[in-house]
């Protein structure tokens, strides 16, 4: 069984084979019939269902792995005993929309009243503002999980609310994040739709 090592030490015991050749299939229905995912889940299944409509080509990026110890069995396989999951060093999700690009980070929390700011990292706040920089769609998308409810607020929020931890602030309160973003739907197909918000915020803001 091979050992896999979160950023913050933790081990995962797997095993992972890779073949010299392997087939995949593309699903062509999705299942929305598990609800309360996590919102990872349910952006991942929205996305799925935007590519199969030729709506939008958005991807999780994947979390960068250290192989440090690889053996082969087999002249077709190759296992891998140890790995180190590193830590990503930009946001979870971006791709293109209408011909502009977009790139996200997708947070939720358990805390009713305000979302933390230790929940973000400086790498992740300095990849959105070279993204505002150079002229692409960034946003988060916050999801308060104890009521379901899930925000677009564009990153030229968080960046302002990031640069304020010098003078105390530890969250964003849910009011301001109520104020300044959208309430994103949720749906059948997509589960969530947060490209009617993206509409909404940058494409259509008139409507």
């Amino acid at each position: 069984m091979g050992t896999f090592h979160y950023p913050n030490g933790k081990k995962v015991t797997s095993v992972t084979k890779t073949r010299s050749s392997s087939s995949s299939s593309v699903k062509k229905e999705v299942s929305y019939s598990n609800r309360g995912m996590s919102l990872e889940d349910d952006i991942n299944q929205s996305n799925q269902f935007y590519l199969l409509t030729n709506k939008a080509i958005i991807h999780k990026k994947p979390t960068p792995v250290q192989i440090v110890n690889v053996e082969y069995p087999k002249r077709s396989a190759a296992v891998i005993r140890e790995a180190y999951f590193k830590l990503a060093s930009t946001t979870d999700y971006n791709g293109v929309y209408k011909g502009r690009y977009i790139d996200f980070e997708a947070k939720e929390t358990k805390n009713k009243t305000s979302f933390p700011l230790k929940n973000f990292h400086e790498h992740q706040i300095t990849h959105m503002q070279q993204i505002l920089d150079h002229g692409g769609i960034s946003f988060i998308i916050l999801r308060f999980s104890s009521t379901d409810e899930s925000y677009l607020l564009d990153s030229s929020y968080l960046v302002h609310y990031w640069k304020e931890q010098s003078m105390g602030r530890k969250s964003i309160p849910k009011g301001e994040i109520e104020e300044k973003g959208y309430s994103i739907t949720n749906g059948y197909q997509p589960r969530l739709n947060y490209l009617e918000t993206v509409d909404r915020v940058y494409f259509y803001p008139s409507l």
